[in-house]
């Protein structure tokens, strides 16, 4: 029943895409690894999340702070100007229901010139193109994002085989400094929706 108190407000305001599309992914959800309703769980906390960042003083948390969850699991990545942006950006997180862990790679910087941020969109959109066309990767189940060259990969992963595939396809990109990867295996116990 909870579910519906998301979808059909969002479905009668044209927001369903967000559930399905899930930000930049390209596939629908019921083809992901986790179920609907989880996936309609994460959208209403990344959605909770951004409404708490947008009702705050720190305004550079929602332009500056992207927000992905899986399963409860929130990865917070972007860059902010001040450590009490990044402690507030996790305080909030942690306040909304639903949130079983708080990934903070939030950096404090001012690296986030125009330049970086081309360059981090095309290293995202490689890494995604690559994983699309790979055999054995089951791409729809993860999220990457790219902060100052540094890709960050979420999800869950069919077996240990497919995340090293993921790993070196990440690691093999043009200008990727580091990845570093909070993606699950499909059978860990520690998920708990198995």
């Amino acid at each position: 029943m909870k579910y519906w108190l998301i979808v059909l407000p969002m479905m009668l305001s044209g927001c369903i895409p967000l559930l399905v599309a899930g930000g930049t992914e390209t596939a629908a959800v019921v083809a992901q690894e986790r179920s609907v309703g989880n996936a309609i769980d994460d959208a209403g906390i990344v959605i909770q999340i951004k409404t708490r960042f947008a009702n705050k003083d720190y305004k550079d948390l929602l332009a500056n702070v992207e927000v992905k969850s899986v399963e409860g699991r929130v990865l917070l990545t972007g860059n902010v100007n001040k450590p009490e942006s990044q402690i507030e950006a996790v305080r909030l997180t942690w306040q909304v229901e639903g949130v079983k862990e708080v990934i903070n790679e939030i950096q404090i910087s001012d690296q986030a010139g125009i330049w970086n941020y081309t360059r981090d969109v095309w290293i995202s959109t490689q890494v995604r193109s690559r994983m699309i066309f790979e055999r054995g990767v089951r791409s729809i189940n993860y999220s990457v994002i790219t902060v100052n060259q540094v890709v960050y990969l979420m999800g869950i992963a069919q077996d240990q085989t497919e995340l090293d595939k993921v790993t070196h396809i990440a690691s093999t990109t043009s200008y990727v400094q580091r990845v570093v990867s909070y993606v699950k295996l499909k059978d860990d116990p520690r998920r708990g929706y198995n």
